[in-house]
């Protein structure tokens, strides 16, 4: 590195601290593109021509600069930390492959995670999203940076989904040990054991297809999620192909209508319910949801614990004057089981969520906050 290049990062160093993180995104990139033209960097292509392996979609992919979030994250393009314990955690790139499928995936990392074991929540992200939006639009990397946990992001690829939604509605997706769900619980098994995180404290949530998922993957592996959280999501096994899942999606119905066989005809057939959900279970979803109807919430809610308990109901309304319902399920120990949370006069989007990330409401209330709350009050183990 030479010294011009030197001198043009401490620069970047100086305004970031300074919280200039526009200029310093620019210093750093005309830093870059100064060491490219120099020759400081080398070409994968003319790398792979010399003789070498051929390059990985990841080794000619463009990197990203290095960015400061709200004081909180660094991102780099690595499967580790830069440095051991920076001070304002990162923002990791990587991929995971199980039983033939293989995903990317994005692992906030906390400050000052170093010989801790601490929490994971697990992100499952909506259709036409990935983990850079979906992390910006919930702002749960910078509550991670602040309450010390660790966050996972599954990016959904689009060759397995063309707009990148999770397969919840193919019944090859909706099993433990099958497709999607077995490769959401090994990656997250894999960065567990990576970091040490406390499998006591192990949470997996989602955002509609991404929700419908979360759904699944907590009913087919209670062992190693604690809690789940589904926003605008639906229930496990609501469906078992595209037709299916539009119609759920629009009506809300528990299962969904199988035509009768030729031949036999009568009244078409209920299909099962969907599997019980084994573990606390916080929902959110708006009331004007216009592309999943808010039923399917109702419907996670019955799923989970059987539907057993007393239930308390409240009426509130958000710092942004958003009114809600709060529907609070508690279990013979006294212990919520199930919080479901009806946003009045919302949409398809994450309740208080950033408008720097896609599908987000800013009214409130607080879907990432309340979410972290219900998790961390529901360690896996406790009595219910």
């Amino acid at each position: 590195m030479n010294e011009t290049f030197q001198e043009i990062m401490r620069t970047a160093t100086r305004l970031t601290q300074s919280g200039r993180l526009a200029e310093a995104t620019e210093t750093i990139q005309r830093a870059l593109r100064g060491a490219a033209s120099a020759g400081s960097v080398p070409d994968p292509m003319n790398t792979w021509a010399a003789g070498t392996s051929m390059p990985t979609a990841e080794a000619v992919r463009p990197k990203a600069s290095p960015l400061v979030l709200e004081g909180c994250v660094f991102e780099v393009d690595a499967r580790k930390p830069a440095a051991p314990d920076t001070g304002i955690g990162a923002f990791i790139s990587g991929t995971h492959t199980h039983a033939s499928l293989t995903r990317r995936f994005k692992l906030y990392i906390p400050p000052g995670h170093v010989g801790r074991s601490l929490p994971l929540v697990v992100m499952l992200h909506g259709c036409t999203q990935d983990p850079d939006d979906f992390a910006a639009g919930t702002a749960m990397n910078e509550r991670a940076c602040e309450q010390g946990f660790f966050v996972l992001y599954p990016e959904q690829s689009q060759d397995a989904n063309p707009s990148r939604c999770w397969n919840w509605f193919k019944h090859n997706h909706q099993q433990r040990g099958r497709g999607e769900p077995a490769l959401l619980a090994s990656m997250t098994q894999t960065v567990m054991k990576e970091y040490g995180m406390d499998a006591r404290r192990v949470y997996v949530a989602g955002l509609s297809a991404g929700g419908a998922m979360a759904a699944i993957v907590a009913a087919a592996y209670p062992d190693l999620f604690a809690a789940v959280g589904v926003h605008s999501g639906l229930p496990s096994g609501a469906a078992n192909n595209v037709a299916e899942a539009l119609m759920v999606m629009k009506s809300g119905n528990v299962g969904f209508v199988v035509p009768a066989k030729v031949g036999h005809p009568g009244a078409a057939a209920k299909a099962p319910l969907q599997p019980q959900i084994l573990v606390p279970t916080i929902v959110f979803h708006g009331d004007q949801d216009q592309t999943v109807h808010p039923r399917n919430g109702e419907q996670v809610i019955a799923a989970a614990q059987g539907g057993a308990g007393s239930t308390r109901v409240e009426q509130g309304v958000s710092a942004q004057g958003r009114r809600y319902t709060r529907s609070t399920r508690h279990g013979d120990k006294g212990q919520a089981v199930t919080e479901h949370w009806l946003v009045h006069g919302a949409g398809h989007a994450w309740s208080g969520g950033h408008a720097t990330g896609s599908y987000t409401d800013a009214s409130g209330p607080d879907a990432t906050l309340e979410m972290l709350r219900f998790f961390f009050e529901h360690p896996r183990g406790l009595t219910h």
